[in-house]
């Protein structure tokens, strides 16, 4: 599913209105009915609403909404802000005189000073004021009003966007002058804004409402933001073959492990084998060999000349794929093993946990990275290597810039796990649940991933397709333990299970 700019948005709307021969206020009524129907579905009649409408078309939606619910017997309270140096739009004006025809309605039109009604936890507010059609940060009176209404107690819900935010980047933004929405109810499409962790603090519980428009403008409307649902990993996953054997699924290799980190070795094969990797072969410091061969015999085990560390990486066999990096740790040695192995080593390879930080550790060995490799890095770890970035979206904008520079590819581990390609395309992770921030859980992670790619799937989708399938097996995981059991472990047991969920399509 794209994820359209506000631009975007706005050039698909203005492709429907000439596709369904409507006007502008044809299709605001089509949002306020949707909201409409929303608001009543969750609060009966006698509820008291507080509508905060702005001089734009958010204004406009607002007022539309009021005039809806009084029709069907509420009693809204109404504000429009028209202050002197605002500019009304045409339908916020045809709206708030449709508005004044009816009966019952307590309407304030502000053009100056301001005595804000009482707001209480059992009211709730309807933030109209600002939505993306905002271009510059809110200022004025209209950060006061923002601010009271976050000091309410009052329930909000937010009409498109919370009035402040932006639909994309809101880096310098002002926080405290942003609405705090319980509910966000925004049109036809998601924003960029709502896949950002900082954010979530502003939009509550968030619902896309369908207004039931021509549609015919999307595929014509350029993004780079998608959202990776099940249906598009379904599209490219490749299906075994019904005579293949163990070397057509690929071979793999993992470096991992180290003393006291035998763990995060167990649970990256496990992830690739259970995956559906041919061959998985671990390369691992010598006090692992028992620990593997116990926990999954499976995999074949080549141990490290070294008892506790890696201190070398050898390719004794042709392999499909190398992944390298959970629970290696950081001694010098195995520095100076990643340092030999990144300089000589040109095919793409798969990079997370552990090997990152040696990398970060030697700053130049960035721009020896195989082209075409796949960067798995939590945020400290992106940090690490990229400089400090205190939001989601700073690190998603340096992500872009540095995946064209470097021509790699960067999983950014989340929430919303972002994988940002050198073609500047993002793609953005629908499934998967909190119960999944756990110990070990990305290096079952990196196993998929390794495993996708050794079994022929296109490698810039195998990233993707591996982030969703990780996910959904925690999802399935979830419903069995609670998101409070989760364990990396359960996420590896289920990725099987997540794989037929995605091939069956059901």
């Amino acid at each position: 599913m794209k994820i359209f700019t506000t631009e975007g948005i706005r050039h698909i709307c203005t492709k429907a209105i000439e596709r369904d021969d409507m006007s502008m206020l044809d299709l605001m009524e089509r949002a306020a009915e949707s909201v409409t129907y929303e608001l009543m579905s969750r609060w009966r009649i006698t509820q008291r609403f507080v509508f905060f409408a702005g001089p734009g078309d958010n204004g406009g939606d607002a007022l539309a909404v009021a005039r809806l619910m009084r029709q069907q017997g509420y009693y809204p309270e109404v504000y429009l802000f028209n202050i002197k140096s605002s500019q009304m739009s045409d339908c916020c004006a045809a709206n708030r005189d449709r508005l004044l025809e009816l009966d019952g309605i307590e309407f304030i039109e502000v053009t100056g000073t301001f005595a804000p009604p009482e707001l209480g936890p059992d009211d709730v507010v309807i933030d109209g004021l600002f939505g993306t059609g905002l271009s510059n940060p809110l200022k004025g009176g209209y950060t006061s009003l923002v601010q009271y209404i976050n000091n309410s107690d009052a329930f909000v819900v937010s009409l498109d966007m919370p009035s402040g935010l932006f639909g994309e980047w809101n880096v310098g933004t002002d926080s405290r002058n942003i609405i705090r929405a319980d509910l966000t109810l925004t049109y036809q499409f998601n924003r960029l804004a709502f896949f950002f962790a900082e954010n979530a603090q502003y939009l509550g519980e968030v619902k896309v409402l369908d207004m039931e428009i021509s549609l015919d403008g999307v595929g014509g409307t350029p993004t780079d933001f998608y959202l990776i649902e099940k249906e598009d990993v379904q599209q490219v996953l490749r299906r075994p073959d019904k005579f293949c054997n163990k070397y057509d699924n690929g071979a793999v290799l993992l470096v991992a492990g180290s003393y006291g980190m035998m763990g995060a070795a167990v649970l990256a094969a496990r992830g690739a084998m259970r995956s559906g990797a041919g061959i998985v072969t671990v390369h691992t410091p010598l006090c692992g060999y028992e620990v593997l061969q116990t926990a999954i015999p499976e995999v074949i085990v080549e141990p490290d000349s070294d008892r506790l560390i890696t201190k070398s990486i050898p390719l004794n066999h042709q392999y499909s794929v190398v992944a390298l990096g959970p629970g290696m740790g950081t001694n010098a040695e195995t520095v100076d093993a990643i340092d030999q192995f990144i300089k000589t080593f040109r095919r793409p390879c798969l990079l997370d946990a552990d090997a990152l930080n040696c990398i970060a550790m030697r700053q130049q060995l960035i721009r020896f990275i195989p082209h075409g490799s796949v960067l798995t890095p939590h945020a400290s770890e992106f940090d690490r290597l990229f400089g400090v970035h205190h939001t989601d979206e700073e690190r998603l904008k340096k992500a872009i810039d540095v995946s064209k520079l470097y021509e790699i590819t960067i999983v950014l581990k989340g929430h919303y796990t972002m994988t940002v390609r050198p073609d500047g395309k993002v793609y953005i992770n629908s499934s998967g649940n909190e119960g999944m921030a756990t110990a070990g859980s990305g290096d079952v992670l990196t196993g998929v991933i390794a495993s996708l790619i050794a079994q022929g799937n296109a490698p810039d989708w195998s990233v993707v397709m591996g982030v969703y399938l990780h996910g959904l097996a925690g999802d399935i995981a979830a419903r069995e333990h609670g998101t409070w059991g989760v364990m990396a472990s359960d996420i590896a047991e289920n990725l099987g299970r997540a794989i037929n969920v995605v091939m069956s399509g059901k």
